[in-house]
């Protein structure tokens, strides 16, 4: 265990872990950005003396964590048109998720359902309708965040298989 001499080591180490673990709690708190940290979690500990990851590795997480945090934002108006809704709900539930933004966790999560709804109401549809369109949107929502849970976990089991390999040998 001689890299436990650097305390430096042990610095980053317990920074990465706290950011890899905090991107995990973030999947299920939409202000906090969750595959981003656990992102930085894993180049916390390349700051490390052994650097555990390769460059490759570290563009590849790079590529599916922007593709994540994207599919993020584009999962609930996509799902908002597939369960029959029309441009106002679409519309709808973009700017309910920008309006959501400024209202908290509780925004971010139904924002974009209740601007889908209120969007389809507003283009004349009936409520059984605007709400077949918000559920869309609230599916597109729990779709997103199981994604962002999938791939923060994975981040975090690597990470993990990296310090506890670092403290077997």
């Amino acid at each position: 265990m001689e890299w436990l001499s650097s305390s430096v080591d042990v610095l980053w180490i317990f920074l990465g872990v706290l950011f890899a673990l905090a991107g995990v709690i973030g999947c299920f708190l939409p202000v906090v950005p969750g595959p981003p940290l656990s992102y930085a979690g894993l180049l916390l500990m390349q700051l490390t003396e052994r650097s555990p990851f390769s460059a490759k590795f570290l563009w590849l997480w790079l590529a599916i964590t922007l593709l994540v945090t994207v599919l993020d934002y584009i999962i609930p108006i996509y799902s908002t048109k597939k369960t029959g809704g029309s441009k106002f709900g679409v519309w709808g539930s973009m700017i309910g998720l920008i309006v959501g933004l400024f209202l908290g966790p509780i925004g971010i999560i139904l924002g974009p359902m209740v601007g889908a709804i209120l969007g389809e109401l507003l283009s004349g549809k009936a409520y059984k309708e605007a709400m077949k369109s918000g559920m869309g949107s609230f599916l597109g929502f729990l779709v997103g965040t199981l994604l962002k849970l999938v791939v923060c976990c994975i981040m975090v089991s690597y990470l993990m298989a990296e310090v506890f390999g670092m403290l077997a040998g």
